[in-house]
């Protein structure tokens, strides 16, 4: 069994602590499993410093909120020069669902699955569609 892989969700204002506490109720993680990072009254140094405290020793997989943003920015430049470290943009709540019943799996093999797993995610609707987007929904 690999190491497992540390998540760091690293966003605007309260999105990171909001979502890693999503996770936490639905899946029951471990604290150790998934960390959040808020990019509030940060520069960026002060920003990496935190992403690096939080991502510990071993390997890691950074999610931020936007693919543009400082939060990205801090995450591509602590990747280019730690190995085995990815990073996801865009995160959403199914994508986090997934890493933590996963995080056994190689960095790379995890990136691929958990990017799949964030499209399928995500779907949507319009007028008379709208009512079957869902279908939990009845008419």
């Amino acid at each position: 069994m690999s190491e497992p892989v540390r998540g760091v969700v690293v966003g605007h204002a309260s999105l990171a602590a909001g979502m890693v506490a999503c996770v936490r109720q639905i899946a029951g993680a471990d604290e150790d499993a998934l960390v959040p990072v808020s990019n509030d009254g940060c520069g960026p140094e002060s920003l990496a410093a935190s992403l690096r405290e939080a991502m510990g020793e071993g390997p890691a997989l950074v999610f931020t909120d936007l693919g543009s943003g400082s939060c990205a920015f801090a995450a591509r430049r602590i990747a280019m020069e730690r190995p085995d470290t990815g990073i996801i943009t865009g995160v959403n709540l199914p994508i986090l669902l997934d890493f933590v019943f996963h995080r056994t799996m190689p960095v790379g093999e995890l990136v691929e699955r958990l990017v799949e797993k964030g499209r399928t995610g995500v779907s949507g609707a319009h007028r008379e569609g709208a009512a079957h987007a869902d279908r939990a929904v009845s008419r």
